[in-house]
């Protein structure tokens, strides 16, 4: 019993690995030989070998990776360093420059002083020039008209000398300062000038760390590219050799346990099962069918999904989330496109009346199976859906549930099939 229900498991477990890859449930599985599994287990091994040679250009691509790292972060902390020089340099040329322009404006003020004492001087020049030799000290004491007039042309004498020494003072004063001031502005020049200098020295050498990080990381993103992209190759190849190997491993089994299966369904013992032909005539059917081939196969996908989900049987359920025996054929034919008044909610017995005879020999995939306990159909206990190669899809009993199992498990097999 234990090995009854392993196998069914087994072949329950590789049937649903047959939906997923898009195998027809009722395509017998190809049996692959030994030699081809030893092959694909030789190239899988040889796919490791591989792997394991590659670990050397691995850690090689791992390497040269860090020390790329390594440079992409020294060229970024460079970059980072020009740049606060260069924030110090573009402040002090700031600065210069701002010196600069005071220094200038100080000159040009003391430039203008100078003119205006030059232009003093003239001034007076001229008016000495206009007053001519007659205002001369000699010429005062001729003409003076008395001591009052005298004492006047005296005075303006004096006051004339002492404002011409001011004058030359404030001339000599302003010449020696804007002196002095183009002194200052053209050292302040050159200090900015240098300033600008650095500031543009700083600001080519920016450029090119930047230009050098920019380098780093590049070659860096490159070498992880290059990593990833052998490792994923590495990994992909390895994994479709180990899934070949598996796969063909899995084949095998389900074709040795088919072919199992098929041989326990041929021997004598277990077709005593089966009603004699003469017991059970093949009248009392349709002479027509309702169904397609097409309706057929996806009314057999709908009851070997319901198998695999472990779908519970309940009497007198017809889904979705349980069913009986006719409740599960009545399910999969309705989702398949087969409803009312072509199709209804009917017990076993009208079912194998409503259908076409087909002789067990002849049974294709989603054709109806009846069993009773005496060999007529009015004790119809049970109806299934052929799936194929010797086995169908069924809800059992509450006990056991949905099953994928031999269409020879269960006594009292009406020897003909009903082909809806």
């Amino acid at each position: 019993m234990l090995k009854k229900r392993v196998l069914a498991t087994l072949l329950v477990f590789n049937t649903f690995l047959a939906i997923s890859a898009g195998i027809p449930a009722d395509a017998k599985t190809r049996k692959p030989s030994v030699a081809e599994i030893n092959e694909a287990k030789q190239k899988e091994a040889e796919k490791k070998a591989a792997a394991e040679r590659a670990k050397a250009k691995l850690n090689a691509a791992s390497n040269q990776l860090k020390i790329l790292t390594a440079k992409a972060v020294a060229a970024r902390n460079r970059y980072l360093q020009e740049v606060k020089k260069l924030e110090i340099a573009t402040k002090k040329a700031d600065a210069a420059r701002k010196k600069e322009e005071v220094a200038i404006a100080k000159s040009n003020k003391a430039q203008s002083a100078v003119v205006a004492s030059k232009n003093h001087i003239g001034k007076v020049a001229a008016n000495a020039y206009i007053m001519g030799s007659g205002f001369t000290d000699f010429d005062s004491i001729l003409h003076a008209d008395g001591p009052q007039d005298l004492m006047d042309r005296l005075s303006t004498l004096d006051a004339v000398g002492e404002n011409n020494s001011s004058i030359l003072l404030r001339l000599k004063v302003a010449e020696e300062s804007a002196r002095l001031a183009k002194i200052e502005a053209e050292q302040a020049r050159a200090e900015a000038v240098a300033a600008r200098q650095e500031q543009a020295d700083a600001t080519a050498r920016v450029a090119a760390a930047k230009k050098e990080a920019d380098q780093a990381r590049a070659a860096q993103e490159v070498e992880v590219k290059k990593l990833q992209k052998m490792q994923n190759q590495l990994i992909a190849e390895l994994l479709s050799a180990r899934k070949k190997r598996v796969t063909l491993e899995q084949q095998r089994q389900l074709a040795i346990l088919e072919e199992a299966l098929a041989a326990r369904a041929e021997q004598t013992d277990v077709k005593a099962k089966i009603w004699p032909v003469n017991g059970i005539g093949f009248s009392n059917g349709r002479t027509t069918i309702r169904s397609t081939e097409e309706i057929r196969a996806k009314a057999v996908e709908f009851a070997k999904k319901q198998v695999i989900a472990r779908k519970p049987y309940v009497w007198g359920s017809e889904g979705p989330n349980s069913f009986d025996c006719s409740g599960l054929v009545y399910a999969a034919y309705r989702s398949a496109g087969l409803g009312y008044p072509g199709w209804d909610r009917v017990n076993s017995r009208i079912y194998y009346s409503w259908t076409k005879r087909v002789p067990l020999s002849e049974l294709q995939p989603g054709d109806l199976l009846y069993y009773s306990y005496k060999a007529d159909i009015s004790t119809i206990h049970h109806i299934t859906i052929y799936a194929g190669n010797g086995m169908m899809w069924e809800a059992h009993n509450t006990k056991k549930g949905l099953l994928y199992s031999s269409i020879y498990s269960i006594p009292g097999l009406i020897p003909f099939g009903g082909r809806v």
